[in-house]
Order: structure tokens, then sequence, then C-alpha cells
């Protein structure tokens, strides 16, 4: 073990930052983009074998699914930051503990949160915007993925925490498993067995199963950087309330993005009916694969930022962030081209029903207008989340969904109407970027001044 940890160790710390962030990055990346392709692939499958109105209920799930996997970042992104702060101040043993209470923790949460979800579950299905169209749809896939979602939370969780040790490669091909399992099962349990929308969410749920046992194999081996140790298996107060310091900006904002989405759905029935919600779903669906990429990208900076944080080395982590932030403007940038130019070749691949097409990429076109800018504030947001700087992480990751979103959303509709929804968001996109941006320039002046 203790070749395998100096090996890494030594990887973090002296490797040149374009190599080390291709080394890390890229599998991250490639996982992130394969986890969300699968997705893609599921609302392809379903709108091509269950039929349009199928498409809007299973829209109605994003804010739910976000909701649940809120919880699984609040514990997996704040746990994997400490281990990569820790095993940068060399401190293994800290690094274990962490890992022990984050699995503890998790299990906890999720328990009381699927209880609460599940017994609620069509009351929040309508509150979400769901007609007597839709929401039978939206019940048939979150009544099989609630339950799942105690595993699926342990894999995110689990995996990040993997690959904050050191093991990228291996987060990758947990994607990969759970995202080859699905799309075999996905066409199998929808159109040969004739399973509709609960096939779908099965083969999710088999998935997520699946991946997860894997990830916990990992954890049991002896020869890992960190793993199990069950002396370790209690909770303890103050690296608990580390975990959720860290975790809780992800976690903001993903509940923030629940609660913006309820609000986008409102607004879409209300502006332009069920086919608008079923556009909605569509075309997030092609902008997340941008996201993701950026996602991935930031998953592979992480321990690198976190580590050399921990080590002080800190000319070589403001490398990293200034490669990371120019890496993910390249890409979603070419989101905006994609999204310009091309959008109803590509929103065409989900529906045959030309009057969504028309509504999908309408939507995709204005949404992505300010998408140049947003690699970059993703990148920003994520650095301060790597180096352990909660409360402004948190600000920002607020800051376009609450801070931005939500006004727009309750001015721009009632003058622009539908295409008032869509305007929100690059309106918000533009403000948020700019909140950022400005944010990072006077912590760079501030933390040079305090350590030269």
């Amino acid at each position: 073990m203790n070749s395998e940890k100096q090996v890494i160790e030594n990887k973090l710390a002296h490797l040149p930052i374009r190599k080390l962030l291709w080394e890390y990055s890229l599998p991250a990346i490639v996982g992130t983009m394969v986890s969300s392709l699968y997705n893609v692939i599921d609302r392809i499958f379903i709108g091509q074998g269950v039929g349009t109105l199928a498409i809007s209920g299973l829209a109605l799930t994003f804010p739910f699914m976000n909701f649940l996997i809120a919880f699984g970042m609040l514990v997996g992104a704040g746990a994997a930051t400490r281990v990569s702060i820790s095993l940068g101040e060399n401190d293994h043993e800290k690094a274990n503990k962490i890992l022990a209470n984050a699995t503890i923790l998790l299990f906890l949460l999720m328990t009381l949160v699927i209880i609460i979800a599940r017994v609620f579950m069509t009351d929040i299905l309508m509150l979400l915007g769901g007609s007597e169209k839709t929401i039978a749809y939206a019940e048939d896939f979150m009544s099989i993925i609630i339950p799942a979602m105690l595993i699926g939370t342990f894999n995110y969780s689990l995996n990040n925490i993997m690959r904050a040790s050191g093991y990228p490669k291996k987060a990758m091909l947990t994607m990969f498993i759970s995202a080859g399992t699905n799309v075999i099962l996905a066409p199998l349990f929808i159109f040969g067995f004739k399973w509709g929308i609960k096939g779908a969410a099965l083969a999710t749920s088999i998935a997520m199963t699946v991946s997860c046992v894997w990830v916990i194999l990992h954890f049991l081996k002896k020869n890992s950087v960190i793993r199990f140790k069950k002396e370790y298996f209690k909770l303890d107060k103050e690296i608990v309330k580390s975990i959720l310091d860290i975790g809780m900006s992800p976690f903001s904002m993903q509940i923030a993005m629940s609660g913006v989405i309820l609000i986008i759905n409102r607004s879409l029935i209300k502006y332009g009916g069920d086919l608008a919600v079923g556009a909605y779903g569509i075309f997030v669906s092609v902008t997340m694969l941008i996201v993701m990429f950026i996602i991935g990208l930031n998953q592979g900076a992480q321990p690198i930022l976190g580590f050399n944080f921990g080590a002080r080395n800190y000319e070589r982590m403001f490398h990293a962030l200034k490669t990371t932030a120019i890496v993910a403007t390249v890409i979603s940038t070419f989101g905006f081209f994609i999204g310009v130019f091309f959008p109803t070749a590509i929103i065409s691949v989900f529906t045959p029903d030309k009057e969504l097409q028309n509504i999908a990429a309408n939507g995709l076109r204005i949404t992505v207008l300010m998408f140049p800018l947003i690699g970059s504030q993703i990148v920003f947001t994520n650095f301060f989340q790597s180096i352990g700087k909660a409360k402004i992480s948190m600000f920002l990751s607020l800051t376009r969904q609450v801070l931005f979103l939500i006004p727009c959303l309750f001015l721009l509709p009632p003058f622009l109407g539908l295409n008032g929804v869509w305007f929100s968001m690059p309106a918000s996109d533009a403000l948020s970027t700019i909140v950022t941006t400005t944010t990072l320039i006077l912590f760079i002046r501030k933390f040079k001044t305090h350590n030269s």
C-alpha cells in the first residue's frame, strides 16, 4: 500500500499540471458523460417507445431526483474534498475516518429522506406541475426510483471519494459499469417486456446497484489508499461537521435547482402547457451533457486543487485553476455553437412530434446564448469548494439558481410569454458569471497578500 500511496501523492505534488489534469479529468469526464448519456438514452427510449406525454411525465421527476441526489452530494462532495486535503497533509488516518463517517452519515440521512419522499410522492409531483395527463407516468417512475436512491447515493458518494483518494480510472469504470448495465436493460424492459416507463426506472435501479457493489469492493481491499476499517465506524462530531461544511455548497445548489425547476415547470404549464414541460425535459438533457463534461473536468481537478492547497503549494494550485478554467471555456463555447446552429437535428432524436420539436429547439437555442461564460463560472465555484472555502462556494453556487434565476422567472415571462422562461436562463448565467469572477479576483488578491 505504501508504494501505491507514494506514487499517487508524488503525481499530485510534482507531475506537470496539464498532464496531471488530463490523467485525472479524462476518466472523470468519460464517467460523467457516460452517466449523462445513459440518462439521455433513457429519454430517447421513453420518447420513442412510450410517447410524448411520458417525456413530460419524466420531466416532472427531475427536481424530485435532484432533491434526493442533493443528500448524496452533501456527504459525498464534502467527504471527497476533506479526503484530498487530508492526503495533502499526509494524514491518512483522518482520511480513513472521513470515509467511515461519510458512510454512516449517508445511510442515516438517506433512510430518513427516502421514507419521507415515498410517503409524500404524489403530493410532491403535483406541486412540481403534474397534470392529469402526466402524473401517472411520473408516479410509475418514482415509485421504483425512490427506494433505489439509497443505493444510488452511496454509489455517487463513494465513487467521489474513490476519485479523490487517487483512483480516477477506477471511478470512471464505475460509471461505465452503471451506464453499460442500464443501456442493455432499458431497451429490453421498455420494448422487449413492454414495461414502459417502469421498465426504464427498474433498469436504472439495477444499474445503480451493480456499480455500487463495485465501489464497495474497492474500499474493502487492503491495498486501497483508504479503506473501510471497523474501528473508525463511529460518528466523530468534528469530522461530520467538516464534511457537512464543505458539502453544504453543492447540497444548497442542488436543492435550489429543485426549487427553480419547480418554478420553471409551473411557468411552463402556465405559458406553454404539458408540451412545454416535455420540451424542457428534452433540451435540458442536451445542455446537461455539456455541463456534465465540465463537472467531470472539475472532478478531476478537485483532488489536484485540494492536495496542493493542503500541501501549501499555492503556485501549483493556481496554475491548475487557470488551466481548468481555459479548458472549461472551450467546452462550453462548443456547446453554444451546437445549441444555436443545430437545435432541431438534436431534438428530433428524442421525439417525432413536430410541435414538440419546434418548442424544444427554440428553447435550446435561447438557453445556450451565454454558454461561453458558464464554463469558467462552474470551475471558479468548484475551486472554492476544493480548498475548503465552504461559505464562498455556497454563496456562488446559489447566485445563479436563487439570486438571479428566480427573479428573472417572475419578471420576464409576463412580458415575453414562454420565451421569457427560456431567456431567464442566459440572463442569470451572465449575471452569476460577473459575480463569481469578481469574487475570485478579490480572493486571489487577498490570498496572495497574506501568503507572500
